[in-house]
């Protein structure tokens, strides 16, 4: 018991670890939790999740695979490939049958494999994997069509690669020994669509089942999280391996359902995903030894180099063809292709199963996944964003300031941030409150910002900053929660008229909000009673010569330091939740009484006239005593 709870431990610190590390260093995570799973097993020898787990180590690893197939199919929002669904369908078909048969030439010709483990190991592998897709998309802040055609052939390539190996080891281990071929494909094409069929209805029965309210909203991912457990349990006594078509069908079904709570349970499935993922990728690696490490040698670097560089062009240059994605997004998708955590879980699971039935080449399998994926996602991870930009793919600027709320005020406060060279949107949903934003000739965005067709036609990656500042509190609210996960809560700003204390029974909470606009207790009204005062916004830049305390001493008691523009060229916005320590080479944004600042500016500056001439009097008189 000390040796399980010892390895959870330790499987836990590493891949969740890993992660972190990864995040601070803006490396991709999959590469450091390989490269810990590998120091801690064959490495060090400080890790054997199999001989630790023992004979519930595979069974782990295949329902972790499934839960992580289900929060796929549950991001899968059939809404959101309108107008890429034909360059979607093409890398389907006829992308996955070409991405098979040329994967399998390469895996005997390549490699050495046999035609079965070969044609076995390509089925697999057309797999691309959402969960290091998407955090990549996120990175090189791609368009909309590019990054929607890659998410969705990782989201849609995940369960087909599952159906592949289950059918083709079927086919190879079972019909080759029986030679009952023709019934056995017959069977297995007919379980899977009943174990579609299942899923679908199953994931239906869910959805009524919340929305009519018989599970309280605490409940309601717990309760999902043992019917995801229920529904692979039953797809697996249908057929082998089948619960995986029947729970990311479940999640295709709930992801679409238009549940209230759907997007609480994608946050909570998409935590427990990712510590699925951390964990069974370091016990995937742990599990290597040194003897099956040494089985990758040159042929093993042949077969990855066909796989990217003749495999994934020739096939997706060939399934495009005519299909109305243009010639930059069709290099840039034959190029894109990092595998992940399912290629690596179903080769490992599926590998000890052809050797048992017999075919010893096998063995080569696991080793070969591992050096795919390290190859595409260090390639991938660290050419998407420059390819991106090259072919025009990508947003190439500074992250820009989204804000929600038009108003005067925010016209006012874009037109100084794009004189500053900052990429700037105002969206509101009424034409007549935009007036001013387009008038001071300010880019716009007509519509709800929590509108589901809004994630579809704004794009988001372009934005590092929100700013909600319209004049309904709780809508501001709504949209700093909402889009907080999307941008990073550090950089979600509101107005607060309320200053933010928690036995004020009229305040918000403050896990619904976003970091207080400036302070809180300065709302929406506040605002633009001093911009028909005639306030005005003021940029500074700190010197040597005019540094942090000139600049204090020059404004007004009541003026508003708004945020800086840093030395780096990092646009930071101030909060007396985390309030800015000014640095020379900062340039202050100020909002201010212009009047009163040219004022006290006089002042100052004939009190210092007034000194120095003092001190000048001062001179002569003690020359002469």
């Amino acid at each position: 018991m000390d040796e399980v709870l010892f390895a959870a431990a330790l499987i836990g610190a590493l891949g969740v670890g890993a992660q972190w590390f990864a995040w601070r260093l803006n490396l991709p995570g999959i590469v450091l939790m390989a490269a810990a799973g590998l120091i801690a097993g064959p490495g060090l020898g400080v890790l054997r999740p199999e001989e630790a787990f023992g004979d519930v180590y595979r069974p782990m690893i295949s329902l972790a695979v499934a839960i992580i197939l289900f929060e796929g199919g549950l991001s899968l929002n059939f809404s959101e490939i309108k107008g890429v669904s034909r360059g979607i369908f093409r890398l389907v078909l006829p992308g996955v049958p070409l991405a098979c048969a040329f994967g399998a030439v390469a895996g005997v010709y390549a490699a050495g494999l046999s035609v079965q483990s070969a044609l076995l190991f390509a089925g697999v592998l057309i797999v691309t994997g959402p969960t290091v897709i998407i955090p990549l998309l996120r990175q090189a802040r791609l368009d909309g069509r590019p990054s929607a055609l890659l998410k969705w052939e990782g989201i849609i390539n995940d369960p087909i690669g599952a159906l592949l190996a289950v059918i083709l080891f079927e086919v190879i281990a079972i019909a080759g020994a029986h030679g009952s071929m023709g019934g056995l494909i017959a069977s297995l094409v007919l379980g899977s669509g009943v174990l579609c069929v299942f899923g679908w209805v199953f994931g239906s029965a869910v959805a009524a089942f919340f929305r009519r309210g018989w599970a309280p909203e605490h409940l309601k991912a717990p309760i999902l999280f043992v019917l995801v457990i229920l529904a692979f349990i039953v797809g697996n006594g249908v057929q082998e391996e089948g619960g995986l078509i029947a729970v990311t069908v479940m999640g295709v079904r709930l992801g679409n359902a238009r549940l209230a709570s759907i997007t609480d349970l994608r946050r909570f499935k998409e935590t427990v995903t990712i510590l699925l993922v951390s964990g069974v990728f370091v016990m995937l690696t742990a599990n290597l030894d040194r003897a099956t490490l040494a089985l990758l040698d040159w042929r093993a670097a042949a077969f990855v180099a066909a796989m990217l560089f003749i495999v994934r062009p020739a096939a997706v240059l060939i399934a495009t063809m005519w299909s109305g994605v243009s010639w930059a997004e069709r290099g840039f998708l034959a190029w894109i292709a990092p595998r992940g955590i399912v290629a690596v879980a179903i080769s490992e699971l599926f590998a000890s199963k052809m050797v048992e039935a017999g075919y010893e080449d096998a063995v080569l399998i696991p080793p070969l996944a591992f050096a795919m994926v390290f190859a595409t996602v260090v390639l991938h991870g660290f050419s998407i964003a420059p390819l991106a930009r090259a072919l025009g793919l990508a947003y190439a600027g500074r992250p820009g300031v989204l804000i929600v709320g038009a108003s005067p005020f925010a016209a006012s406060l874009a037109k100084k941030l794009k004189e500053m060279g900052e990429t700037v949107l105002i969206a509101d949903s009424s034409w007549r409150r935009l007036r001013a934003a387009r008038l001071a000739d300010i880019p716009t965005y007509y519509g709800e910002i929590l509108s589901e067709a809004t994630e579809h036609h704004l794009e988001f990656n372009r934005y590092g900053t929100l700013l909600a500042l319209g004049g309904n509190e709780a809508h501001n609210a709504l949209v700093a929660g909402d889009l907080a996960p999307e941008i990073g809560r550090a950089q979600v700003y509101q107005f607060t008229s309320r200053p933010g204390d928690d036995e004020d029974r009229r305040a918000f909470s403050r896990t619904l909000q976003g970091q207080p606009f400036i302070r809180a207790g300065i709302g929406f009204e506040d605002m633009m009673r001093r911009h028909y005062a005639g306030w005005v916004f003021q940029r500074t830049r700190l010197t040597d010569a005019y540094g942090p305390k000139d600049l204090r001493a020059d404004l007004p008691e009541d003026a508003l330091i708004v945020g800086f523009v840093k030395k780096s060229g990092e646009l930071v916005f101030q909060s007396d939740a985390a309030p800015i320590e000014p640095a020379v080479g900062d340039t202050a944004l100020v909002y201010l009484d212009q009047a009163a600042a040219d004022e006290r500016r006089k002042a100052r500056e004939e009190a210092e006239r007034a000194e120095k001439e003092a001190d000048d009097a001062e001179k002569p008189a003690e020359e002469d005593a």
